[in-house]
């Protein structure tokens, strides 16, 4: 097998789906060009990946907090329902500020690209969605939510209220346009993992 080939087509693949998805766009002439890497994930599936080493050494450290993930895991405790939702690309739903898109360009053998939506790798991609994420669920956290990035856990104490906060979860997502990954997501379950610890 030719590795140098089998890695390339597994990135020209990524491209060209990240490009019909409209998350990038083709550029010319840029100062600042990463490298894409392929990485094989938890599921044995090859990814690709954008090694942003030097955008991020530019780029000043966000001090956002994030929650704590002990306090988070007691939150959700004394509730007979839980509802684990994961969101679909969660940071590529986020658009680039267009003057920013460039700096987000890397190489591959067709062209250069950038980023339309925020690409995994860049510094700060963490704090950016936990702020979103507070924005959009801000009235629910705490009371029927505990959200850490882009995992949440949906709290009820009957199926009444799971159905009710449910619609509640539904509305702000929609009103922030934000989609979720149905194949992550379990709704109704006395126990799951949120956010890598087993809760109960």
């Amino acid at each position: 097998m030719n590795f140098a080939l089998d890695r390339w087509r597994i990135i020209d693949n990524e491209v060209g789906k990240l490009l019909t998805a409209d998350f990038m766009r083709e550029v010319e002439y840029q100062s600042w060009i990463a490298n894409p890497v392929r990485m094989k994930k938890a599921n044995g599936k090859w990814h690709m990946y954008i090694d942003y080493i030097d955008p991020n050494r530019a780029c000043l450290k966000d001090s956002f907090p994030l929650p704590r993930i002990n306090r988070l895991i007691d939150a959700t405790l004394r509730f007979e329902l839980l509802s684990f939702t994961d969101a679909y690309s969660g940071y590529n739903q986020i658009q680039m500020d267009p003057t920013d898109q460039e700096k987000t360009a890397f190489m591959t053998e067709p062209g250069l690209y950038c980023y339309k939506v925020i690409p995994f790798g860049l510094k700060n991609i963490g704090v950016t969605y936990q702020r979103l994420v507070n924005k959009t669920f801000a009235p629910l956290i705490d009371d029927k939510v505990e959200v850490y990035i882009n995992d949440m856990v949906l709290k009820s104490k009957s199926h009444e209220t799971l159905i009710a906060n449910l619609t509640y979860v539904f509305y702000a997502l929609r009103k922030f346009n934000l989609k979720l990954n149905l194949n992550k997501c379990v709704f109704g379950v006395t126990s799951g993992k949120f956010p890598g610890y087993i809760v109960k």
